[in-house]
């Protein structure tokens, strides 16, 4: 137990004396010892039960290519952006939730493959000869661990603990929860390897992996996880780029299985590599699904122009009417409706560029200006920009959080919006130029063709609109050929230098050193602040120099603590230091008495501020040194509401001074002799109903006469001043008055109380004796505060040794 007696280092001095302190500090050796072997086997446990954490890494960079079918007369235009402008971007991505969850659900790290270890149940994925094939729409239970145990190599044994009659649900196709009810306990059955499980609570096929080695018999478990909660774990991917090259990135991962680690780095890179390239290619295939949704529409007018052409010349002969001087109006005609349509495509591809802009948020499916054989560079570039930032601005949508981020983004893409609207309508007035110019021609031509016969007329009408339809289809066909060869051509701006890959080593964790010295930190630190701590939280009297600094009442006597069960301390052993401590307050007393002129008989008060500070304990010992001196000594049991005088001479308290005040007895007949020599002693007696009155009565003063006729010393155990007033009355008949303060015990504030009585004239000759006084922070083995000569080693053949108690017997005495 913690005493903090001594330790008034802090108060009372005007210096601080740190070598007394920590020698005071370093008394409580055994605290920081049994401290720091806690707290080091604490941090051994943990070394040996945490799971050791490695750290993987891989290495990119992001380099801009360029397509090298992108010529000056290559018709499709792509500009995904420099590799300045992605380094950020693919950051983020790789961070983002959307990006984490497509791998994720790609690679089903939701399940967990575990085995059971020394301590607990540690990842195994990569190393367990099986893999599940789960039903992503059927409920699969979250969150418990199936056991599997191969009976054989085609058999195996499942095993679900529950806990209820309720199971909670999780659906991987929408990531949804649902619960359904099982039968509480443990679910047990064998299936075969392949065999479709189909159960309420768990939907699978267990497959064997290719060159499982030897199985049989082991036990796995299997172990299904919340879809975002292991989303989040991964989105704490470690991204940094390279100080010294800004396009190369590293990516890292921690975690306590290298073999998933890898997997997952790599994935993540080749999944960026797809999504990066998708993206890149997003001009081209939005180019490819406009000519493919046209071409649908050219192939059935194409059929239809070619069915009534073949129509016509059915019934004809066709050599006779071409000769007739159609061939070169055809030609000719042709020449100019191609040229119109070519014009007309540009305009409506600016019309539905112009609405598109204005009523649409999403620019990332526009096809591109070279579709209408727009080659105007200010709308090519300001399209592919605007597909481009479009396209960013989705990937930072499940990132980004940040709002100024996104009003930037906005800001660039209006303004680039209304770039590109201006660069329509001044590239829309140009070509209505360019197509009044064609009409003009074109109606010159056909009237000329109104002078030919009826049958070249409608051939020509036939066959112009064949050949225009004819034209048309192989130009959209060429440049749907154009945008896949293209398409195929772009590479990816994300490359790896150095994939993933464990090679030994990796390992970054538990730090087990500083854990030790954590440990070791915090053993002597714990101590140190309980003891220092005690200081600002104690108010009791801890040694002599509290009582000095509280009152002016003189200090007398010290008085240790007695090691033994008997209180008979002094006649027990009269050679120790307890019993010199009690000598020591006689010599005192008697030069009190000498000093106050106290003639014959001499009494003595001995009273307390609570109960439990030692007052009958001091009572009977003061008592036996004055015995031992020959002098005729009587203890009076006083305290008539609490009396414990009589256990301690093992005595029946059914006479005392009670009896003899009611007038019941005589003082012979209430005096009890003792073992001790000279020493009698008068016990309270029964407890009264009104001890105050007995106490105020002339019978009490008869009483002190009649003893001090008998006795040399009347000793009297009064009650706790603090707590009754039978003290009071008493002290008139006292030469000296002894209050016991007890260390560690007696509150500070009780010294005041007692200040404040003997101030008043209420206690007289009052002295104090600190009772229970244990020095454990005395510099070294010498005197120190004694009680006597002190305890030390300069006592030895002074005092009678005592006998060393054990550690049990010091616990029960605690």
């Amino acid at each position: 137990m913690l005493d903090i007696k001594d330790f008034t280092v802090f108060e009372n001095n005007s210096s601080f004396d740190f070598k007394g302190f920590l020698i005071k500090i370093l008394s409580y050796w055994k605290w920081f010892l049994g401290s720091v072997f806690i707290t080091l086997m604490i941090a051994y446990q943990v070394n040996i039960r945490k799971e050791k954490i490695y750290g993987i890494e891989t290495l990119i960079s992001v380099k801009e290519e360029t397509n090298p079918l992108f010529t000056s007369n290559t018709s499709l235009v792509f500009n995904w952006g420099g590799a300045s402008d992605q380094i950020q971007t693919i950051s983020t991505t790789l961070q983002s939730r959307s990006h984490n969850e497509l791998v994720v659900d790609k690679l089903q790290f939701y399940i967990d493959y575990l085995v059971q270890g020394k301590y607990n149940l540690t990842d195994a994925y990569g190393a367990v000869p099986f893999y599940v094939d789960i039903d992503k729409k059927q409920g699969q239970v979250i969150g418990n661990g199936i056991g599997i145990k191969f009976i054989s190599e085609n058999i195996y044994e499942l095993r679900i603990p529950f806990e209820g009659t309720s199971a909670s649900l999780i659906h991987y196709s929408d990531n949804s929860y649902s619960n359904t009810a099982v039968v509480e306990g443990e679910y047990v059955k064998k299936y075969k390897v392949g065999e479709l499980v189909s159960l309420p609570f768990l939907n699978w096929k267990l497959q064997i992996k290719d060159n499982p080695g030897l199985y049989k018999g082991n036990e796995y478990f299997v172990r299904f996880n919340d879809f975002d909660g292991t989303v989040s774990n991964y989105r704490n991917i470690n991204v940094r780029s390279d100080d010294k090259g800004g396009s190369i990135i590293t990516l890292g991962l921690q975690g306590t299985n290298k073999a998933r680690m890898v997997e997952y780095l790599n994935s993540t890179v080749k999944m960026l590599i797809k999504r990066q390239l998708d993206s890149k290619n997003q001009f081209a295939t939005n180019t490819i699904n406009f000519i493919d949704s046209t071409l649908v529409a050219m192939e059935f007018q194409l059929k239809e122009t070619g069915d009534e052409l073949k129509s016509f010349r059915k019934d004809k002969n066709i050599y006779d009417v071409e000769e007739g001087g159609g061939a070169k109006f055809s030609d000719k005609i042709l020449d100019f409706d191609i040229e119109k349509d070519a014009v007309n495509r540009k305009i409506n591809y600016c019309n539905s560029l112009k609405s598109y802009l204005r009523n649409s948020v999403d620019y990332s499916k526009l096809p591109a200006p070279s579709v209408a054989g727009i080659e105007d560079p200010n709308i090519v570039v300001n399209v592919s920009k605007l597909i481009a930032l479009s396209t960013q601005r989705s990937e930072m949508a499940y990132a980004v959080k940040s709002e100024k981020i996104f009003r930037d983004f906005d800001n660039q893409m209006e303004a680039v919006k209304n770039v590109l609207l201006e660069n329509i309508t001044t590239a829309k007035a140009a070509l209505q130029y360019d197509l009044a110019t064609v009409e003009s021609k074109i109606n010159q031509t056909e009237s000329k063709i109104k002078r030919l016969p009826d049958d070249q007329q409608e051939l020509i009408k036939i066959k112009r609109k064949y050949d225009l339809n004819d034209n048309i289809y192989s130009t959209f066909l060429q440049k749907r050929s154009e945008a896949d060869i293209v398409k195929a051509a772009n590479l990816s701006d994300i490359h790896f230098i150095d994939p993933a890959k464990d090679i030994g080593g990796g390992l970054i964790g538990p730090k087990t050193g500083v854990n030790y010295v954590l440990a070791l930190f915090l053993g002597l630190l714990l101590p140190l602040l309980v003891i220092v701590g005690t200081l600002f939280v104690n108010t009791s009297i801890q040694n002599p120099e509290d009582i000095d600094s509280h009152s002016g009442i003189p200090l007398i006597g010290i008085v240790g603590i007695n090691t033994d069960h008997n209180d008979l301390a002094v006649f027990e052993k009269p050679k120790s230091a307890l019993s010199e401590s009690f000598r020591s307050i006689r010599s005192s007393l008697q030069f009190l008495y000498k000093k106050n002129n106290v003639a014959g008989a001499k009494t003595l008060m001995i009273t307390s501020s609570v109960s439990g500070e030692g007052k009958t304990f001091c009572s009977i010992n003061i008592a036996t040194v004055f015995a031992l001196s020959e002098k005729k000594t009587v203890v009076v049991g006083l305290d008539l509401r609490k009396p414990k005088l009589f256990k301690e001479f093992d005595l029946s308290n059914d006479l005392g001074v009670v009896n003899y005040l009611i007038k019941q007895k005589r003082l012979d007949e209430i005096i009890n002799p003792t073992a001790v020599p000279f020493l009698d002693v008068i016990l309270s007696g029964p407890i009264p109903p009104n001890p105050s009155e007995l106490i105020l009565g002339e019978t009490m003063k008869e009483l002190m006469d009649e003893l001090k006729e008998k006795y040399d010393y009347i000793i009297l155990d009064t009650p706790p001043v603090g707590l009754v007033a039978d003290s009071l009355e008493l002290a008139q008949y006292c030469d000296v008055t002894l209050y016991i303060v007890r260390q560690n015990f007696t509150k500070k504030g009780m010294i005041t109380l007692l200040n404040n009585r003997v101030d008043r004239g209420e206690l007289q000759n009052a002295s104090i004796i600190l009772n229970g006084f244990e020095n454990k922070a005395k510099y070294g083995g010498g005197y120190g505060y004694g009680y006597g000569y002190g305890s030390g080693n300069y006592s030895s053949g002074y005092h009678e040794g005592e006998k060393k108690k054990s550690i049990i017997e010091k616990i029960f005495r605690k």
